[in-house]
């Protein structure tokens, strides 16, 4: 009888799964292709949409922001000096964000967050950092 039982109960247990319906979200029977052969999907900063300085000083007040450029100095606190081929801004970026990582001025970086012009001058509140 507990043959029987046993035999039954693995016989449901794996007939479970062909019964599933194949519902949305995350597949995980296969691993994901490494970086350098992804053909699209999201990469980082890099897909963003990127903007100059002085594209970037001509948005409204709390528009997104995504620049590419160096960080020139840092003027005081978490308020640094970024540049571009076309001009300078300040930004405001928190110590956490560089996430132990240092950054000289002669590095490119990836920044991306929301302009703030109530500041004079204008600066752009960094969301997201990233070392080129």
């Amino acid at each position: 009888m507990k043959k029987i039982v046993l035999a039954a109960s693995l016989v449901a247990l794996f007939s479970m799964t062909a019964f599933a319906e194949d519902a949305p979200g995350l597949k995980a029977d296969k691993a994901p292709p490494p970086p350098h052969k992804m053909d699209d999907g999201y990469r980082g900063m890099e897909d963003a949409r990127t903007m100059t300085v002085k594209q970037a000083k001509a948005l409204h007040d709390g528009a997104s922001v995504s620049l590419r450029g160096n960080l020139v100095e840092r003027e005081s606190g978490d308020i640094y000096l970024f540049r571009d081929k076309t001009d300078q801004l300040q930004v405001y970026i928190p110590m956490a964000m560089f996430d132990g990582k240092s950054v000289s001025p002669d590095e490119l970086v990836g920044i991306s967050g929301s302009l703030d012009k109530k500041q004079q001058p204008a600066r752009v509140r960094v969301t997201h950092f990233q070392k080129q």
